[in-house]
């Protein structure tokens, strides 16, 4: 039996939360590369975040380029982590890299989805960092969040980083968008409704004109599933509000760093006859 029949012979043998727990799961690994064994695809197979200077993208933006890309928006009075890295260790390292790049103040993290590489490094963060999220991904962290982590956990390169994950509450909740004044700069966090996952957000660098997308503008990577409640209609509408912003840098969730072509590309990609 092929893997594609062997795949569809088990949908079928499954019903009700148990078949929504797989489909959750076939999606998550596939959106991260794991499903055929390519996790991290540009950045390579390794979950961990290296230790190194954080690349400079623009005047107040820097990224560590890994699996996930990790952004850090700089101010003079506060500093904004977007994503964490898998697990706990990666999480300290990542704070670690934001607490040499700070200016002081406080220090703010936010997460552009539930996926475990991207949100379940919390822990390995000070205590007193001020963790905002969108309702909605919160929502749907607290319903799949640990199924997908077990899962996760199957792979043995993974395992390791997983080990007594633990999801802290966050301090802010949003709706629709969040703006941060971190001190000379400012960062709108968006949710502009499901796509990838239900609780995708974006992040969009006033002053420097730079777009943290998500997984939903990535340079060669097809959409590989859509969230409950989207579509390819869906997907392209949110884009569409994305160029309007007129990005000048895009910092991609996976793969390398670009313009606003990776959102011009994405959305030819996906309206094509």
């Amino acid at each position: 039996m092929s893997k594609k029949n062997g795949l569809a012979a088990r949908a079928r043998a499954l019903t009700g939360s148990a078949l929504r727990s797989w489909v959750l799961t076939i999606a998550a690994l596939a959106a991260s590369g794991l499903a055929a064994g390519t996790a991290g695809a540009q950045q390579g197979s390794d979950p961990a975040i290296p230790e190194t200077a954080p690349k400079q993208v623009s005047e107040h933006v820097y990224v560590i380029e890994a699996f996930p890309n990790v952004g850090f928006v700089v101010g003079n009075d506060a500093t904004l982590v977007v994503d964490t890295g898998l697990g706990p260790k990666n999480g300290a390292i990542v704070a670690k890299a934001a607490q040499k790049l700070s200016k002081g103040g406080k220090l703010y993290l936010t997460t552009t989805h539930f996926h475990p590489e991207h949100a379940a490094g919390d822990a390995g963060f000070p205590a007193d960092t001020i963790l905002i999220r969108p309702r909605v991904q919160q929502q749907e962290l607290e319903q799949d969040g640990e199924r997908i982590v077990e899962r996760f956990r199957e792979r043995p390169a993974f395992a390791a980083y997983l080990d007594g994950v633990t999801f802290r509450k966050p301090d802010v909740l949003f709706d629709d968008e969040y703006r941060l004044d971190l001190g000379g700069v400012h960062a709108r966090l968006m949710w502009l409704g499901p796509a990838h996952t239900k609780g995708d957000e974006q992040i969009f660098v006033e002053e420097d004109r730079t777009l943290l997308s998500g997984d939903l503008a990535m340079k060669d990577r097809p959409p590989r599933n859509f969230a409950e409640g989207s579509s390819a209609e869906a997907w392209v509408a949110i884009l569409e509000k994305l160029a309007a912003l007129d990005p000048v840098h895009v910092v991609p969730d996976h793969g390398p760093i670009g313009d606003a072509s990776l959102i011009s590309d994405q959305i030819a990609q996906m309206t094509k006859p």
